[in-house]
């Protein structure tokens, strides 16, 4: 129940402080309260992000019906290995728990929940026999023994958007600390953090510990297989020899690599649960030594540091390492040079500590590497060049345009000018500075285009579960939620590396309790800068008045100062507040922020201390 006391009216709108009243009368919180009156005739982009909702959850239905059992496990041969392993299986929902947190039918969530259990059994059941690590189960404790974080964060990319919806599910909790503390020596069978020297001590790390010897290609291709006539790998590999020799160079992989900096995703899950301090500490300590290592190493972050914590390891190579800033390997199946420099997974790292800190020292790293990279771009052939890898000789790989890997998010967290100019002709972007105006409508209607495509495929697809890798469902997976995280919440993708979600603002259904705008409420961002997000909120039921909670921040990390409207302005001084839009009415809210200064929560704002 709520008691409103009223502090400005008008014809179009009201503004008031809410009571918030429990049974028996007494007040738990004051929250601002914006109740919208004016008419507003649905506008397309309303009606389009309603509709795409719905087709998003519709289109999961049928993939879920037909590529998984009562079980929720996945219908394919399960594999271990960086090919169609277990990370690939876990992906055929990624977006999914996102989904429902924009305001996606709760069935949405449902059907994530009973993949992930399903998953969670499936592959602590499957077993290798020639890959020694996983003999005795894919899984070890609800969790891949070990592999390296390009594949751990994708595989662990749905769970640790879980709580975006559904933070008080007790096993969510339970996981979340054990899995944290696989890399915070909570665990004895996996001593994979070195405090002394502050490293992930290898790249293949997990619930067993850290591999702590060089891999083999078998390590990486999993057990032999019939691949001609049975299965299409999606690497392109005509049969299992091909696909060791995929792997075949990829041997470097004791001691540390930026990849690991993914994990911090996990303490940063623990510490939005629990707000306990040991979480946050551990991961700053650990990201607080990668921001050493880059500044000492020229402002670059390396990509191989020894087991004494040396950047660049005995040899001394900076670039050195498996997915390193020198890792070019041969395409057996055409024997081109592959250039395969993953750097891009320490981005979730700075970007989990700006999170818990607001210190643009963690941003100011990443974009310094951008402009050092930049710096060392050459005239070849009468055109400028930009390197994308480095090794003894010096840079190489070279292309037109600068390399720009992480410049959205430096210009997301900052909104500093500087920043966005190394975006280069982002439509969301050009569409927030005002100079692409048909970015929504067009970018919803492409996404309808996306999920018609994918269900066809679904209806189409020849594959059995007998002839059919893990990895071989993905790309029918319909969830098609990227415009609408970007236009809804001004939210930036959080991608295949298991981050956090980052974005301006959130919506909660206050009335059936659940994350999400409620139904028939449309929501699109228009402007953000450092200060403020400027958002349009629409109630598209011509019969009933809607209520939504707006919060700033994914995690109510960002403080809300006020709310103006027109020419008025209210108070609001918390990270949240509600608004109540009458039927077929709708406005533009102006929202006054200071960022990043709250602890990020994954409670709802009305479990809130």
């Amino acid at each position: 129940m709520f008691l409103h006391r009223i502090l400005w009216s008008a014809a179009s709108f009201m503004i008031s402080v809410a009571d918030v009243v429990l049974p028996g009368g007494f007040v738990i919180a004051q929250q601002a309260t914006i109740e919208v009156k004016n008419p507003m005739p649905p506008p397309a982009w309303a009606v389009l992000q309603r509709e795409l909702l719905r087709a998003n959850v519709d289109a999961c239905r049928k993939f879920y019906r037909r590529y998984f059992d009562e079980r929720g496990y996945l219908l394919c041969v399960p594999r271990w290995g960086a090919d169609d392993g277990p990370d690939d299986a876990i992906e055929n929902v990624a977006d999914w728990p996102l989904l429902h947190a924009l305001g996606g039918a709760d069935d949405i969530l449902t059907m994530y929940k009973h993949v992930w259990e399903g998953h969670l059994r499936q592959y602590t059941e499957a077993r290798t026999t020639e890959v020694p690590f996983a003999r005795e189960g894919m899984y070890y404790k609800e969790f891949p023994v070990m592999m390296d974080w390009m594949h751990n964060g994708e595989g662990l990319r749905v769970f640790n958007l879980q709580g975006l919806s559904d933070p008080d599910d007790s096993l969510l909790k339970l996981r979340a600390l054990r899995y944290a503390g696989f890399y915070m020596n909570q665990d004895p069978q996996a001593p994979n953090y070195d405090p002394e020297h502050r490293i992930i001590r290898s790249m293949f790390n997990g619930s067993r510990g850290p591999l702590m010897r060089n891999t083999t290609a078998l390590d990486w291709a999993g057990d032999p297989i019939e691949v001609e006539g049975r299965f299409r790998p999606l690497h392109g590999e005509r049969n299992y020899e091909e696909m060791l020799a995929h792997f075949k160079d990829y041997t470097d992989t004791v001691g540390d690599h930026p990849q690991n900096m993914s994990a911090t995703t996990l303490a940063l899950n623990a510490f939005m649960l629990t707000a306990a301090e040991l979480y946050r500490d551990w991961l700053l300590e650990y990201v607080d030594a990668w921001l050493e290592r880059t500044r000492r190493n020229n402002d670059i972050v390396p990509t191989k540091i020894g087991l004494d914590g040396s950047i660049g390891g005995p040899e001394e190579k900076w670039w050195g390492g498996t997915y390193g800033w020198g890792f070019s390997v041969e395409v057996p199946q055409t024997g081109d040079l592959a250039h395969r420099n993953r750097v891009n997974g320490g981005i979730v790292g700075f970007g989990n500590a700006y999170l818990l800190t607001g210190n643009q020292e963690y941003v100011e790293a990443w974009s310094s590497m951008l402009d050092t990279v930049n710096a060392s771009s050459r005239e070849i052939d009468g055109r400028m060049m930009y390197p994308r890898m480095h090794n003894e000789q010096g840079w190489y790989a070279w292309h037109t345009a600068p390399w720009s890997v992480g410049a959205l998010q430096c210009w997301f967290w900052t909104c500093d000018d500087r920043d966005r100019q190394r975006v280069f002709g982002d439509p969301w972007v050009r569409y927030l500075q005002g100079t692409a105006p048909e970015f929504p409508v067009q970018a919803m209607q492409q996404d309808f285009g996306r999920i018609r495509s994918r269900v066809a495929g679904i209806r189409s697809d020849p594959t059995t579960p007998d002839t059919r890798l893990s990895d071989d469902p993905m790309m029918f997976n319909p969830a098609s939620v990227q415009s609408l995280n970007k236009l809804m919440q001004g939210g930036l993708d959080p991608g295949r590396n298991g981050g956090p979600v980052h974005c301006r603002i959130r919506y909660f259904d206050p009335i059936r309790r659940r994350a999400g705008v409620p139904d028939d409420v449309a929501a699109l961002v228009d402007r953000m800068d450092a200060e403020s997000v400027s958002v349009t909120l629409v109630n598209i039921s011509q019969t009933d008045a809607r209520e939504v909670i707006v919060q700033c921040g994914a995690y109510g990390e960002h403080q809300c100062h006020s709310v103006t409207i027109d020419e008025h302005t209210i108070d609001v001084n918390d990270s949240s507040f509600r608004v109540i839009l009458s039927p077929g009415s709708g406005r533009r809210l102006v929202i006054r922020t200071t960022r990043y200064v709250n602890p990020p929560r994954l409670a709802f704002p009305w479990d809130r201390g």
